[in-house]
Order: structure tokens, then sequence, then C-alpha cells
């Protein structure tokens, strides 16, 4: 890793955003831009958050060209621009200081007293997401960094005015130790990423050098092996939370109810503290929300605007995020990739009363679902009927000689096809009233739930 001066934001007046409309360059070019940096940025597509940012008054070109860096004293540009890049060759050139995105916000997180960095290998996104909002509930006024769209908020990041930050913490290519932690929650630890990785146990040791870092208090899942391993011989203050009675923090008598609705008591070492109400289903999201609780509560946040946060939560962007519910039939999409987050949200599902649950799949990597081809079948079989797209190999090359039919041969009834429009055209043919198709997938398998949104609604 390369080590980055943590003073080099210091006596720097003007930063250039090489792909600032990226959704993770967004947050952070609302915060400096609020902090008094001078801002520009180029990208080439006219999007929604480069108007976001025009509106914020910051200067944007459209296309990538040598000249867009003049007056810069730092440049920044995502792990998206290519190294041929015209922009990034220049800059790397010019003598100024170049931070790839992932450093810049571990520069960001040190400029706070209470940065709370959100960590794990599932459940990231949606549990920064409630820390955020009961924070801003209970007028904390968080500074926040998301992986996901937040409705709250309109988007992915928000400048408050005070020394807290939610920053969702990812452990990809270890990430996460660029960050300044004073405050981490570690929701779980699991297999993942091993193309990088190689091993769990070199994961684990990951988290526990993410753990060393944190300067104040660690927040930990106590029914998590896997998390308290990763904090073995760590002196700092340890929170647990999970369901056992043993954890400080953990959800007792639990309450089904109909749909995306569950209840459940938050109790601290045998005493109750208050009931939640919760509009996102699954366990996995009542244990997000009891370790979103224990940080709100450690923060500062009152029990009652924990209560009315969590009354108001209707997930994140991609978080069994329901697009179309009509004539019967529901269409959902969600981020989940990974067998574990695959399981959970299924599982949920099928908690749910439908007639059938779809489970519409794009694997992501090669890497990915090779190593872990028998768990992908395994956790797409708690579907009722199971539909695969090909492969996203992303930033892989398929040297692992795997395919989608490698993995529909191994679920019983499973088809696969090269493309949305034809997966589309398949569901909503067969699809049934009383049935909800939900696509799982961290690509672009999103536009494949909108496609069967639209040809639902043109068939009714």
């Amino acid at each position: 890793m390369i080590n980055i001066d943590e003073n080099i934001l210091n006596n720097k007046r003007h930063l250039h955003f090489i792909g600032i409309g990226g959704s993770g360059m967004y947050p952070l070019a609302q915060i400096l831009h609020a902090k008094g940096y001078y801002i520009t940025g180029s990208d080439n597509n006219e999007t929604d958050t480069l108007k976001a940012e025009r509106a914020m008054g910051i200067p944007i070109f459209l296309g990538h060209r040598p000249e867009n860096i003049e007056g810069a004293d730092l440049i920044v540009h995502t792990a998206a621009i290519m190294a041929d890049n015209a922009e990034l060759i220049a800059a790397q050139k010019s003598g100024v200081p170049v931070l790839e995105r992932s450093q810049l916000l571990g520069l960001v997180t040190k400029k706070f007293d209470r940065c709370v960095c959100v960590s794990g290998a599932h459940g990231k996104t949606t549990t920064s997401s409630m820390l955020t909002q009961i924070m801003m509930e209970g007028n904390l006024d968080p500074t926040a960094v998301i992986g996901g769209k937040l409705p709250v908020i309109g988007g992915s990041g928000r400048v408050g005015k005070s020394d807290l930050m939610v920053c969702e913490a990812c452990e990809f290519v270890d990430t996460f130790l660029k960050l300044y932690p004073d405050i981490s929650i570690i929701l779980n630890i699991d297999a993942d990423h091993l193309d990088y990785f190689g091993t769990l146990e070199n994961i684990i040791k990951s988290f526990h050098k993410f753990a060393m870092m944190t300067t104040k208090t660690l927040i930990v899942n106590g029914d998590d092996a896997n998390s308290m391993k990763a904090i073995e011989g760590v002196e700092k203050p340890v929170i647990t939370f999970g369901f056992s009675d043993q954890n400080d923090y953990y959800a007792e008598n639990v309450l089904y109810q109909s749909g995306i609705h569950t209840e459940f008591d938050l109790m601290h070492h045998g005493e109750k503290l208050m009931r939640i109400e919760l509009h996102v289903p699954g366990r996995h999201n009542i244990l997000n929300a009891v370790a979103a609780s224990a940080a709100a509560l450690h923060c500062g946040a009152g029990e009652d605007a924990i209560v009315r946060a969590f009354r108001e939560f209707g997930g994140a962007k991609r978080r069994f995020e329901v697009v179309y519910k009509e004539n019967g039939i529901t269409v959902a999409d969600d981020y989940a990739h990974h067998p574990a987050e695959i399981k959970a949200t299924l599982s949920a599902a099928k908690e749910m009363p439908f007639k059938r649950v779809w489970a519409v799949h794009q694997p992501f990597t090669y890497s990915r679902t090779s190593m872990l081809l028998d768990d992908f079948a395994e956790v797409l079989s708690i579907a009722d009927r199971t539909v695969l797209s090909e492969i996203m190999g992303s930033r892989e090359v398929n040297t692992y000689n795997i395919f989608a039919k490698d993995l529909a041969d191994k679920i019983d009834g499973c088809v696969w096809f090269k493309t949305f429009e034809e997966i589309s055209d398949y569901v909503v043919e067969h699809a049934e009233e009383g049935d909800l198709i939900i696509t799982l997938g961290c690509g672009d398998v999103n536009k494949c739930a909108q496609m069967i949104k639209e040809k639902l609604q043109a068939k009714n």
C-alpha cells in the first residue's frame, strides 16, 4: 500500500476531480466544497449528479482533456479511470500530487473527531444508511459517505456541521485500511474477494489491522466468530451486538408481521430500551438495526430518535427495493451478490406471503462464481424459480473457464439466458398472480428489473 502524507490537503486550494460524476466522488466533492476548497471536475457523460454539482457552483468539463487540470494543486481520480486516459497522464506528468478516490476519502475521514466507519462483508450500506438517518433524526447533523443512495438525503452523501461522520468502510483490496476510524462497526466477516485475499484467514487478518487502527471504540457482532477473532488482542473498548443475550445490545421478542414489517425489542444488558418497528425485511436487517442503534446511542442519539428513524426508514436504493407492485405481481431489486447475502434476501422473501419467489441473478466476477459455485447453487435453490444471466466479468478475464450454464446445471429447474431482454420476456410470460420477482446482483441487473416492470405494465 502506498503511504499518503496525511497532511497533503493542508495549504491546498484547488482540487480537480477526474470522473467527478462517480457515486463515490460526489460526496467527497460535497464535503470538500463545503470546507472551502475550490473544486473543479470532468466527466464523459451528462448526468443528474453533474447537474447537482454544478448547482453547488462547481465548474465541470465534459470530456477528459489535459487542459482540464490547469491550476489544480491536487488531482483525484476514480479507480475506473484507465491508465491511458489523457487527463490522468497529464496529471501524473504535472508534478501536482495525484490521489485515487479511496485515498482522498481516507484523508477526509481524518478531518472528523468522531468518524464512524461501518465495515463487514455484508450489510454495510444498509447499516450506514440506518445510522445516518438516526443521527439526522436526532439532530446530530452528521456528514456521511454511503455506498448506495439513501432517499432521505437524496443521494450517497451529505455534509453536516458536527464532528460526526458516517463512512462506509469496504474491505475490497484493503481499501478500508486507508481510513482513519475513530469508532468502527464490524458487522460480519465472510469469505469474499478471494481473488485478492486468497483465504478467509487473510480476510480476518485484514479486519484485525482495521480494528487496530480504530482510535476509540469497536462495535462488533458478538455472535460472529470471525469478527470476534479479528479483534483478539485489540486493546480498545468493545461494544458487542447480536441476537444472543450475552451481547451488550441484542434483539428480543421478534415479531414478523405481514409483508416487510418486523418488530423487536432492543435490549441492553437485560433491560428493554425500546420497541423498534422495522420496514425492511429479514433477520439480517434486524442485526443491522441493532448495530446501528448501538452506534447511535454511543454517539449521543436519543432513544426517541431511533424509534422515529426506523419507523420512517425504507431502505437504501437497491436493497430489497420494490420497483413494481400491480395486478398481484411484485418486482424488487437487491444488491445481494455473495451467497450469504443472497441467502439472507431469499430467506426473508420466503417468509413473506408470496405464492412463489423468483430469483433473477446476475453472477458477478468469474473468480467469485468459480470459487463459490456450490454455495451459489445452494442459496439460489431457496427460490421457487431461478433465472440466471451471463456472468458479469467486470475487471476480470475468464481464466477460470466458468459460465452461467455451470451454475444453472446445479440448480433444479434453473434456466439461463444471454440477454436481459430474453430474461424479461421469459419471466413476464411465466409469472403468475401472487409472485415476487427479485433481481439479485451488484452489476447492472437492476436494468432487468426495469425491463420486467415495463413489460408487465405493457401486458396489463
